[in-house]
């Protein structure tokens, strides 16, 4: 057990001044001293500044702490209070011929957490040291912002690969023969989505491949439909060339995507969101021969040009004269190649929330590593059902559609979302993972416990979640209402994954975007593409074996050391999380302070007022730029604009309060969810 007093002395060639600017940051504390996973200012009446930190993880309780930042002599020392548990840290600073001695007190250091009753001294020098040598190699500028996840060990690597498939039950296989023929569709088809049906089909052939609203398809059921449809599509002209798919989540879209994929065509993934202007500049832009709809989408087509043929993917409640269905293609039973002189690829439309949606060519998986890299971070096993209301069109509803074939896992698709329907069919087909987009992780949050009470959810392993940031606070109630299911994958169109956060680490630091998963490169870079400190904001690059193909109309994003630029700002913790504070261009200069959007977001997410926010630069003639706060309320609540003024100066920084405050009763949003800020206009 450590000791009511503990001394920690440490010397630096730093100027005093760095190293005090640095320690009374109170954001210093979470970045750079491990275990501390989150530092949230209070708004308190005190002449003190408050804090409220996490503490815990790796496993152990997590504690809130309340502490005071006490101020001495400016420059020469000050205190780190925290009155309930009648504990304290006095930090003081001496500096002589260029070289300043840092000298650290503790008194009652094991009040402030369990498990410091079981450690010696020793522990607590050792890491208040490790915390100190992070504050130097920032002010320093050190390197140290880069994570790998066994790219640099190809020997590691391929250890970790056997490990998660033979884990997850994927190679597992008691009959020679069914893993022959598995190896043999992999070996026609690759590791593709056609690959991937036709190895699940020659394991499992009975098993339930695709649950819709209309009916349920077998694995070989699914493999042989797409065989016949691929075939119908060589017979007709469109093997090798680009096809377009308009369709809501259901069998007959993941049907269409196996059949190009065997055909050896391209298959453009068009947003069910999209006006019909945008729709007709995509069949121009990536000259598509051929275009598959939903039937209620045809107001969208009606006045794409007559030559381009239409088909029908759904079933129409009337037939539309002289179209065609898939259906009647399939009926064709024409055989598909025996392979095409290429597999097709699929094309996903980036979201498109600042401007034209762009072309981003998705590569096929690269062998088991592509599964075993989710696998690494979610705990998803063979046999999954598999709820997906998230939009197959969208990069995160088809990545999980992909991994469902490796695992041979029933996947449960729904065209529409809503949140009270989503628990029912959770509970009805004994859903074990579900895959959504945040705003669906808030709408089900939403929902009166009472409704939710209604639905039998035990069944529920995993809520994986991609697409967009979630609220801080949102995270924490949705642990407290459905318990350690919880994870949060960040990722783009462009580079897959980046970062997995699962629900120990969002326990610790609720913002987190995670840790890399296996295979992957992560790295915070400065202007000059190297890599920076450790708790220093930089442009976020990802490199793994699933970046895109590139664009098929825009230039790539800036490339380093083999990363892609996701276009994001974040950096790196001691602990290796990964946080995001916003995209590049969403950063504004107010009275030449830097100032990011999704700071003043999470804060105004923690008001129990608050039913969702969006914050935006806007010009301002004094200060350049000035933040505007765009609020949906909560029903009968009573909060007005200098109440959320108030709270965010108290909580953030004064740069940071929003000069202008709009009440909405929604936000706009894309098909997938995602806030349309572009869209967000400041009343005159």
């Amino acid at each position: 057990m450590v000791t009511d007093i503990i001394d920690v002395v440490v010397e630096f060639a730093i100027a005093r001044k760095a190293i005090w600017d640095v320690l009374v940051e109170p954001q210093t504390y979470p970045r750079l001293f491990a275990g501390i996973g989150a530092c949230d200012q209070l708004d308190a009446n005190d002449e003190h500044p408050t804090l409220n930190l996490r503490v815990g993880g790796e496993g152990l309780e997590i504690r809130m702490l309340q502490v005071q930042l006490r101020i001495g002599r400016e420059g020469d020392s000050f205190e780190l209070h925290c009155p309930a548990h009648g504990s304290f840290a006095t930090v003081k600073l001496r500096e002589t011929g260029g070289m300043t001695r840092v000298y650290v007190t503790y008194f009652k250091a094991a009040r402030v957490h369990p498990l410091l009753e079981q450690l010696p001294n020793q522990s607590v020098v050792a890491w208040t040291m490790a915390g100190l040598k992070r504050v130097e190699d920032l002010i320093h500028g050190a390197p140290t912002s880069v994570l790998v996840n066994g790219e640099d060990s190809p020997m590691k690597l391929q250890a970790g690969v056997a490990k998660r498939m033979v884990m997850s039950g994927v190679v597992r296989t008691f009959r020679p023969d069914v893993g022959l023929k598995q190896l043999g569709s992999l070996a026609k088809w690759g590791f593709s989505m056609a690959g991937g049906y036709a190895a699940a089909a020659a394991h499992s052939p009975q098993q339930a491949a695709i649950i819709d609203d209309r009916f349920t398809s077998s694995f070989e059921q699914l493999h042989s439909r797409s065989n016949a449809l691929a075939g119908a599509l060589t017979a007709l002209g469109f093997g090798g060339t680009t096809i377009g798919l308009l369709c809501r989540n259901h069998t007959g879209m993941v049907e269409c995507m196996v059949a190009a994929g065997k055909a050896g065509a391209d298959a453009v993934l068009l947003n069910t969101g999209l006006p019909a202007r945008q729709i007709e500049e995509i069949v121009q832009r990536h000259s598509l021969s051929a275009l598959f709809v939903d039937s209620e989408f045809e107001q969208l087509v009606r006045y794409l040009p007559a030559a381009l043929p239409r088909f029908t993917t759904d079933e129409p409640p009337y037939p539309i004269p002289g179209r065609s269905t898939l259906e009647d293609l399939i009926a064709m039973r024409r055989p598909p190649e025996k392979k095409p002189p290429r597999a097709g690829r699929l094309i996903v439309l980036t979201s498109g929330t600042s401007g034209t949606p762009k072309g981003a060519k998705r590569p096929h998986p690269k062998g088991f590593g592509t599964v075993a890299a989710l696998l690494s971070r979610i705990p998803f096993t063979t046999g999954e059902i598999m709820y997906v209301p998230s939009p197959l069109f969208h990069t995160w509803g088809l990545a999980a559609l992909q991994i469902s074939t490796a695992i041979r896992a029933t996947v449960v698709l729904g065209d529409r979302f809503d949140a009270e329907d989503c628990l029912r069919r959770i509970a009805e087909h004994r859903v074990t993972a579900l895959i959504v987009v945040p705003v669906m992780v808030n709408r089900i949050l939403d929902l009166p416990k009472h409704v939710r009470d209604r639905y039998d959810l035990s069944s529920l392993r995993v809520v994986a979640s991609c697409g967009a940031p979630i609220a801080g606070a949102t995270v924490l109630g949705f642990l407290e209402a459905f318990g350690d299911v919880l994870y949060n994958i960040y990722g783009s169109t462009e580079v897959s994954w980046a970062s997995i956060a699962d629900p120990a680490d969002l326990r610790m630091s609720p913002t987190t975007a995670g840790r890399p998963p296996l295979g992957t490169r992560l790295g915070v870079l400065g202007p000059d593409r190297r890599p920076l400190p450790v708790g220093l904001t930089g442009r976020i690059f990802v490199g793994n074996h699933m970046l895109f193909d590139g664009y098929t109309d825009a230039t790539p994003p800036d490339e380093a050391d083999g990363m892609l630029d996701t276009g994001d700002i974040g950096y790196l913790d001691a602990s290796g999380k990964l946080f995001v504070a916003g995209r590049d261009d969403e950063m504004i200069i107010s009275g030449g302070e830097n100032v990011f959007p999704r700071a003043v977001e999470e804060a105004l997410s923690h008001l129990p007022q608050v039913s969702e926010v969006a914050v935006v630069g806007v010009p301002d003639h004094e200060f350049g730029q000035r933040l505007a706060a765009f609020v949906v309320k909560r029903p009968g609540s009573g909060l007005d604009s200098e109440m959320i003024r108030n709270y965010i100066r108290h909580r953030v920084s004064r740069f940071s309060v929003p000069r202008d405050v709009t009440f909405l009763d929604a936000l706009p949003r894309n098909a997938t969810g995602k806030i349309l800020k572009r869209t967000l206009v400041v009343p005159t």
